[in-house]
């Protein structure tokens, strides 16, 4: 295939419109007619520059016809674009709300259903291909989402409620401790979560069949960045105890022990109830709304630990997953004070 013909002047307009350009489209167009005119064919040049054989093809083709006007974009004259600031708040607000919201069946969203909508809503007619790139644009993701159980209580109460919680915990009185308790389950069964893989292959994640439980226990204090914790078979009374016990050991100069948990079965029942009497007020509980897990501090470091060590895992036994839960726990968080008790 022959070169490109370009004399010198021009050659050094095209270098220098691929140096200061801002459009990353003009500077491939100033780069393909600089490579086929040093020799290469078209394809040879779109492989280099990334694009297809046939753009490259009618990039030169458009050149050798219009010349250097071939290089602005022929779609500049094509108006105002039809997805202004005005369309894309009115994306946002319809992906607000649910599809049987605008008459549909179905309970979730598709590209096809909300190309239809804005069409209905908005008035603007956009393909489904022109559609995704807008949502690519609004940073609007397609995830999976979080199942969540609603507080029966009034929201006035709740907040009440979390308010004088989130006080205590500001405010705590000289000698006295405030900590957040919650139990984790630890499943031989990995749990299964997203993970990156190669193009084509998919990664499996071998589990045991039968499956293995195990329990912790734990108090997280964010004032002294400590964690204490204990360990068990079954979630159950003597469980919580164990770690109220072990609260004991570890904040014996304590004057009092707040202790902010939920509402879960073994933090009431009559032998909590009956040992907690024996301890005088040494350890107050201090129960949060109903399904208001984001007001438990030590969530978070449940979540740290399940997506670190328990998600896609690979330990054949029980015995190997709780050294690597207990190693973890230990270096994770090495600013912290960690004290593990056998249940």
């Amino acid at each position: 295939m022959v070169a490109l013909c370009l004399n010198q002047a021009t050659r050094r307009r095209l270098l220098r419109r691929a140096r200061k350009t801002r459009d990353a489209n003009e500077r491939v167009r100033c780069l393909i007619l600089l490579r086929v005119r040093q020799g290469l064919t078209r394809a040879a040049a779109a492989r280099q520059l990334g694009c297809h054989p046939s753009t490259a093809g009618r990039i030169v083709a458009r050149f050798q016809e219009q010349g250097e006007a071939s290089l602005i974009d022929g779609r500049s004259d094509n108006g105002a674009p039809k997805v202004d600031g005005d369309v894309e708040a009115g994306i946002a607000t319809v992906l607000a709300k649910r599809p049987p919201d605008f008459g549909f069946t179905r309970p979730t969203w598709t590209l096809e259903v909300i190309a239809q909508v804005v069409a209905q809503v908005l008035h603007v007619i956009l393909s489904v291909g022109h559609l995704w790139r807008v949502l690519r644009r609004l940073r609007i993701r397609w995830r999976r989402p979080r199942p969540v159980v609603a507080c029966p209580w009034k929201a006035a109460k709740r907040q009440r409620r979390i308010a004088v919680l989130r006080r205590l915990a500001a405010e705590p009185r000289p000698g006295e401790v405030i900590v957040y308790v919650d139990e984790v389950d630890i499943h031989l069964n990995p749990k299964i979560g997203c993970d990156w893989m190669l193009p084509g292959v998919r990664r499996l994640v071998v589990t045991p069949g039968n499956n293995e439980k195990r329990y912790l226990a734990g108090a997280y204090d964010p004032v002294h960045r400590r964690l204490v914790y204990v360990e068990g078979d079954r979630k159950a009374s003597w469980l919580f105890l164990n770690l109220l016990r072990a609260l004991l050991c570890t904040y014996r100069w304590a004057r009092a022990i707040h202790v902010i948990l939920d509402n879960f079965g073994i933090h009431k029942s009559r032998v909590t109830q009956s040992w907690l009497g024996s301890q005088g007020a040494k350890i107050q509980l201090h129960f949060l709304p109903p399904y208001c897990p984001n007001e438990n501090r030590i969530e978070r470091l449940w979540l740290d630990l399940h997506a670190n060590v328990t998600r896609n895992h690979r330990c054949p036994t029980m015995r190997e997953l709780m050294a690597t839960v207990h190693r973890y726990l230990r270096h994770r968080f090495d600013l912290m004070e960690v004290h593990a008790y056998a249940a």
